[in-house]
């Protein structure tokens, strides 16, 4: 399930980030690639946003492993239009993996240390990367620090985050008719009781949000460790 509604208002200009150009494709088609060519991956679930013009124009947009579904306002609306898609086509009880649309630079070693983790945990589990900077609360203001929060503990949560189908679902309705704040998949999850699995991936999986992340992206895209 890919949700790929957004504008990417951090991005500047008039072209949502995941159709900005990126090594001679955009960077959606690069996600895309990631996941279809996944020999685990049995199909793709897009959201997109009404009237999107941009999708049509695209040669994976007539890849029939993907299916289309509308998007929301929010990232997690996406994804629960999109999870709710998928009843029409899989079971309660397979799993889905969420990944979002600007992070390009997936490898398929951690696609499948997702899977295999996530399986054996039997709630399933997010790809995440262990905080080594030092990390700062602001106070009130937001332009002075307040204190120094401990890092022993946290993790910098990526995706793709992976759950079986109808928990995940079950879980973001909850959350959502609480107006519970929905940052991504794992949370609603945390909200519906469970403890998703941690499982570390490859820090070069970066979700391209500013102008500067282009240019690192396409530089991981021609390493051979992406492969």
């Amino acid at each position: 399930m890919v949700p790929a509604a957004g504008v990417g208002r951090r991005m500047g200009g008039n072209t949502p980030k995941q159709y900005l150009q990126l090594a001679g494709k955009t960077v959606i088609e690069h996600t895309l690639d990631r996941l279809l060519t996944h020999p685990q991956i049995a199909g793709v679930c897009v959201a997109l946003s009404e009237g999107d013009p941009y999708w049509p124009q695209l040669p994976i947009a007539k890849v029939p492993k993907i299916l289309l579904a509308d998007g929301g306002r929010e990232r997690c609306d996406s994804v629960l239009s999109g999870l709710n898609r998928l009843t029409d086509v899989a079971a309660e009880d397979d799993w889905v993996l969420v990944h979002d649309a600007a992070r390009p630079c997936l490898r398929p070693g951690d696609i499948d240390k997702l899977i295999a983790e996530s399986q054996a945990s039997g709630v399933g589990g997010i790809l995440a990367v262990p905080v080594h900077d030092t990390v700062k609360q602001a106070g009130a203001a937001g332009d002075t620090i307040e204190k120094t929060v401990p890092r022993e503990r946290l993790w910098r949560a990526f995706t793709p985050q992976m759950f079986r189908l109808q928990q995940l679902r079950a879980a973001l309705v909850a959350a959502l008719e609480k107006g519970a704040v929905v940052t991504d998949e794992a949370s609603a999850m945390e909200m519906a009781g469970y403890h998703p699995r941690l499982v570390e991936g490859a820090v070069d999986n970066i979700k391209i949000t500013r102008p500067e992340d282009l240019p690192l992206a396409e530089y991981y895209l021609s390493q051979s460790v992406m492969e």
